[in-house]
């Protein structure tokens, strides 16, 4: 049974949060505490799986409460309760909260953030992945796509289609992105899964406040381990794959977030380059000396791989379940059972064909290429199809990096 923390200053809401969550108390182990400092003794005195603080509370905040427990309980949910008069005060959450809910919050909304964010969770099992992935508080995005945001917000005349350009090149910021529209924060009427329509909706002066003032991200500062041109090569070849996908995609009619999920594929490993760079690097080292890919390194490492390590992220981060499942198997898609060619095969199709056109990551040794398995596409049904795949690849990889590249 999941334990909740409820967090309020206000007694009276506390109460009518204990009523109104009445009848899910079978489900949920319920605890409510009336301020910061009463549910940090709670923390102390007896795990939780799930927080959900208000924002607006004196002395320590909601976004400052979330910053304590993302620090010393990382494997926590958090969740950060705000009304949408107090938007500019709630930005300051982004870096620490899993989730944002707008007040008055009805019981279907909560329970379902929280199923909807702790259902991989529960299915994976990993206190360490739990930790590593819970201990994020912001994402490195590439030093040419944070300058030139950051330099195009600072003009103070950035256009959303301007923005869009910058943003759909790294992984970091689409992420964030598609992260925050996607909480019920901004109440948008089901998913989206579109990085223009993300920020179309989200607005100039949100992106601004989150780029210029919350610094939800940050420029990636190379390390021994990892250098800043591995990063601009992941973030080229997740460009690529989403390209890939998408157009795959369109010829064959596959719907659910498809390019958004492609280019997230490879999420995880931002996450784990961030938090533990040495490990990261180990990884690479020997997959390249045992000849195998990195992802089945990782899973006999850590006993998880990038790919696990992603979907965790962007599954308390509430996205789509279509993205989440097609980053956790873009790897083995077959680790589901499937009988049509739906967007986690085509993810696993456009990351295989990724590599196969244009990739500094396995041209140079770094990594092992993925095979694309023939046969497992034929049962799909589009074994035939195959060729016309591989067009499609070598024409995204011609329009994004010009003939000289091929």
């Amino acid at each position: 049974m999941r334990r909740i923390l409820f967090v309020d200053d206000e007694q009276g809401i506390l109460d009518g949060l204990r009523r109104m969550l009445r009848p899910h108390r079978k489900d949920w182990d319920m605890e409510f505490a009336p301020g910061a400092e009463a549910a940090l003794e709670m923390m102390a005195a007896a795990p939780f799986d799930v927080i959900v603080s208000d924002m607006r509370m004196p002395g320590t905040d909601g976004a400052a409460l979330l910053e304590v427990v993302r620090k010393k309980y990382p494997g926590m949910l958090r969740i950060i309760l705000s009304g949408y008069t107090d938007l500019q005060a709630s930005l300051r959450a982004v870096p620490v909260a899993h989730q944002f809910l707008l007040k008055p919050c009805n019981p279907d909304s909560l329970r379902a953030g929280i199923l909807r964010s702790t259902a991989l969770s529960a299915m994976l099992d990993s206190r360490m992945l739990a930790s590593l992935v819970g201990s994020l508080r912001d994402m490195p995005a590439m030093r040419s796509s944070y300058g030139e945001l950051r330099a195009l917000l600072e003009r103070g005349d950035a256009s959303v289609e301007a923005i869009h350009a910058i943003a759909e090149r790294d992984v970091a910021i689409t992420a964030k992105v598609l992260q925050l529209v996607n909480s019920a924060f901004f109440g948008v009427a089901g998913e989206i899964a579109d990085l223009f329509s993300a920020i179309k909706c989200l607005g100039v002066n949100i992106v601004q406040e989150l780029v210029l003032k919350v610094e939800a991200f940050r420029e990636f500062q190379p390390t021994e381990e990892i250098s800043a041109e591995y990063l601009e090569d992941l973030n080229e070849h997740s460009r690529l794959t989403a390209h890939i996908a998408r157009d795959i995609a369109k010829a064959r009619r596959v719907t659910g977030g498809v390019e958004a999920a492609a280019m997230l594929h490879d999420v995880g490993k931002l996450v784990i380059l961030e938090r533990t760079p040495a490990h990261f690097s180990r990884a690479l080292l020997q997959s390249q000396d045992e000849g195998v890919s990195m992802h089945k390194v990782e899973q006999k490492l850590a006993g998880f791989s990038h790919a696990e390590v992603g979907a965790y992220l962007l599954s308390l981060w509430g996205l789509p379940n279509s993205i989440v499942e097609a980053v956790a198997n873009h790897h083995d898609p077959k680790r589901l059972p499937r009988s049509s060619f739906d967007a986690t095969a085509v993810v696993y199709t456009a990351n295989c064909l990724a590599n196969e056109v244009d990739s500094k990551l396995t041209r140079s040794g770094i990594e092992r290429a993925p095979v694309l398995d023939v046969p497992y596409l034929a049962q799909l049904g589009v074994g035939n199809a195959i060729p016309q795949f591989r067009r499609i690849a070598e024409d995204a990889a011609l329009a994004l990096h010009g003939a000289a590249k091929r």
